[in-house]
């Protein structure tokens, strides 16, 4: 029989970090997406893979983490939320515009500015048609459920 986990979608984000052979995460942590830094730090990845997971002081230090290690060609990622992607405009700007790929990861939360703390489709727009600097375009991808997570 194989094995069968149930988890909530920040558990299977993190999951497929570590098994995908991610090599960092840099992230701030902004409900409702803590928990992916939560999972992170809980399944120790830097012991078996390497992987480096590390705590910025601001959504703007992380996405300029993941800007440093992206242009040194490692496969890394952040995690964050409605607000906190808008503060990481910038970073994702300079990141598009040296073409560099990394993941990032917006567990939307619902309503204009601070907005609540339940699941929303208001950032789609500000996904996938960039919100910074410049008229590029992510590559968006919105699972529709937790397995299409992992």
């Amino acid at each position: 029989m194989e094995d069968v986990r149930l988890m909530k979608g920040n558990e299977a984000i993190a999951h497929a970090a570590i098994r995908s052979g991610a090599d960092g995460y840099f992230g701030y942590p902004i409900t409702p997406q803590s928990e992916v830094m939560e999972t992170l730090m809980a399944e120790k990845p830097w012991e078996t893979t390497g992987m480096v997971v590390l705590q910025a002081e601001s959504e703007v230090s992380s996405i300029n983490m993941v800007y440093g290690a992206a242009g040194s060609g490692k496969r890394v990622m952040t995690s964050s939320s409605s607000p906190g992607m808008s503060l990481m405009q910038e970073g994702v700007s300079y990141i598009a515009g040296a073409e560099l790929p990394c993941l990032l990861v917006n567990v939307m939360r619902g309503g204009p500015g601070l907005g609540t703390i339940q699941p929303s489709q208001a950032d789609y727009f500000q996904t996938v048609k960039g919100g910074g600097h410049g008229d590029y375009r992510l590559i968006t991808l919105a699972p529709s459920s937790v397995q299409e997570m992992a």
